[in-house]
C-alpha cells in the first residue's frame, strides 16, 4: 500500500540529528504511523495514548530534521489544520552514530514490542552460517527488498504485524577445522 501523499524511495539518516531523532521511541512510532497515511498531530496523539502537546514537539523535532513534512492543510473554522507524513518511506541509517549515541537494537525492539503470540501468528527462523562480511551484505540488501515488499502490503486486516530481519555478527560456536 501506498500512503495519500507522494514521498520519496529513502530518505539518509546522515546527520547526528537525523540519527538522535529516529533513536527514540515514540519519534520512531510516529514516522511508522504515518507510513501508512498522512496524520494531523491530534490524530498521533490519539493513536499512541499521548498529549497533543507532546506529539506536537516530537513532530516539529522530526520536520525540523528533515524526516516529516506537511503533506497537505485543512481549514478547520479558523484553524488551519496541517497533516504530516514521512519525507521517504525507507530511512537509511547513516554509519556514524552521534557522541553518546547507542546503536538501536532492532531485534531488541522487536522482541519488547511482540505479543504473545496465538498459535500459529509468528512465523520465525533462526539460522546461523559463516561466510564473509561481503556475502553478509549482499544477503541482507535481498532481505530489505522483502522487507520493502512488506511495507506497501494492503492495509485491511485487524492486526498490525512486525517484520524484522537482520544479519549481525555472533558468539556462535563453530567447528574445528575437519581433520583429514
Amino acid at each position: 500500500m501506498s500512503p495519500d501523499y507522494e514521498l520519496e524511495p529513502s530518505v539518509a539518516a546522515d546527520t547526528p540529528a537525523r540519527m538522535k531523532a529516529i533513536a527514540n521511541p515514540l519519534r520512531s512510532q510516529i514516522l511508522d504511523l504515518v507510513l501508512e497515511r498522512a496524520a494531523t498531530v491530534t490524530e498521533l496523539a490519539e493513536a499512541v495514548g499521548r498529549p497533543k502537546s507532546s506529539i506536537a514537539y516530537h513532530v516539529d523535532l522530526l520536520v525540523d530534521v528533515g524526516l516529516l513534512r506537511v503533506v497537505r492543510t485543512r481549514q478547520v473554522r479558523a484553524i488551519e489544520e496541517r497533516f504530516y507524513g514521512r519525507v521517504g518511506r525507507t530511512i537509511v541509517l547513516g554509519d556514524a552514530l552521534p557522541a553518546g549515541a547507542e546503536p538501536v537494537n532492532m531485534l531488541a525492539e522487536a522482541q519488547a514490542e511482540a505479543r504473545v503470540p496465538s498459535p500459529g501468528k509468528m512465523l520465525a527462523t533462526l539460522r546461523h552460517a559463516r561466510i564473509p562480511a561481503d556475502r553478509a551484505d549482499e544477503f541482507f540488501s535481498r532481505v530489505n527488498e522483502i522487507a520493502e515488499e512488506f511495507t506497501t502490503l494492503e492495509r485491511d486486516g485487524d492486526t498490525v504485524y512486525g517484520f524484522v530481519a537482520a544479519v549481525y555478527p555472533t558468539d556462535h560456536p563453530t567447528l574445528p577445522e575437519a581433520g583429514e
